[in-house]
């Protein structure tokens, strides 16, 4: 018996003792941080340069000019001074943002002509309406009394009888119209670009044509000073030497999307604004910021160079 109760008596001795054993035990610890999360930057949208053009502006890049942003995009830098209010077409900057199209009609940047206000007139109180009086009824004597007594018969008064000059009477004031807008609407695109008269400004064997890229025109190899004629009718767009690479330079325009280039003349013999024939001399052959005396011309449609073979005649 004792021993059973020794054995007892130790069994529930270790049972305690196992029990505290694993209740002092402490759980494991499992770190369940959360996953980190990764933020990724949204993408930069950068305007595409097309659809800046297609709103009709266009961002200054380094080395651009006036003259050559207007002759890209087939305008008169003349045009883009005023659309931009711009002084100075050498004062242009980097990222600048220069409208190149016409302006819509009553813009903030269109610069407008003068206004003359018509002159000022004093603003004539409107008389009362008279009373009419019934007949025998005295009233004071006054000029008006007497002018109104003596009315004729279709009721106006004898303004003789007053002793003052005639007046004639008043007619409503029509206001001045100011001028319009100095501005032209933009010009509808023509859909007869490819019906235009075209022919080659020059004789001369052709030495390179059109590349997309790295030519942007033909060149015509010829003689000092031989004759450099329009290749079809339109308007002196630009007459000079400030666009680097063309040398003396004219730009015609024949439509409202066509115009043409003839770079590196020895000679200009038209000016800007003047009209010109289809053949008529413009200017004459030279070797001007060029190599070798040549003609670089070419055309351009929308401001895009475009090979001069789909309008010239076959030679």
């Amino acid at each position: 018996m004792k021993q059973t109760r020794l054995v007892l008596l130790l069994t529930l001795s270790l049972g305690l003792l196992a029990g505290c054993s694993t209740a002092n035990r402490r759980a494991p610890i499992v770190d369940r941080q959360p996953a980190p999360v990764v933020v990724r930057p949204a993408p930069v949208q950068t305007p595409s340069e097309d659809r800046d053009e297609a709103r009709g502006i266009y961002v200054v890049k380094r080395g651009d000019t006036l003259l050559r942003i207007a002759l890209d995009h087939g305008q008169n830098y003349r045009d883009i001074l005023l659309w931009n209010n711009l002084p100075d077409p050498n004062d242009i900057k980097v990222d600048q943002v220069l409208r190149i199209a016409p302006p819509a009609r009553g813009s903030s940047v269109v610069t407008m002509a003068p206004v003359t206000m018509p002159e000022a007139r004093p603003v004539q109180a409107t008389p009362a309406p008279k009373k009419v009086l019934p007949r025998g009824e005295k009233k004071p004597y006054s000029d008006a009394t007497l002018a109104e007594m003596k009315k004729d018969d279709d009721g106006k008064p004898d303004i003789k009888a007053e002793g003052k000059p005639d007046v004639k009477a008043d007619k409503p004031v029509v206001a001045a119209v100011p001028p319009a807008s100095t501005v032209t609407a933009p010009a509808a695109r023509n859909d007869d670009d490819e019906k235009l008269s075209w022919m080659w400004p020059s004789d001369g064997r052709v030495v390179a044509t059109f590349d997309e890229g790295k030519n942007k025109g033909v060149d015509i190899a010829g003689k000092l000073g031989q004759q450099v004629m329009a290749a079809g009718a339109g308007k002196v767009m630009y007459a000079g030497s400030g666009i680097r690479g063309y040398g003396n330079l004219v730009i015609v325009k024949h439509s409202n999307s066509l115009l043409s280039a003839y770079a590196h003349n020895r000679a200009i013999v038209v000016k800007e604004g003047q009209t010109v024939t289809k053949g008529e001399k413009i200017a004459e052959m030279g070797d001007s910021d060029a190599d070798s005396v040549k003609l670089h011309f070419e055309i351009r449609q929308q401001g895009k160079p475009v090979d001069p073979s789909r309008f010239l005649p076959s030679r």
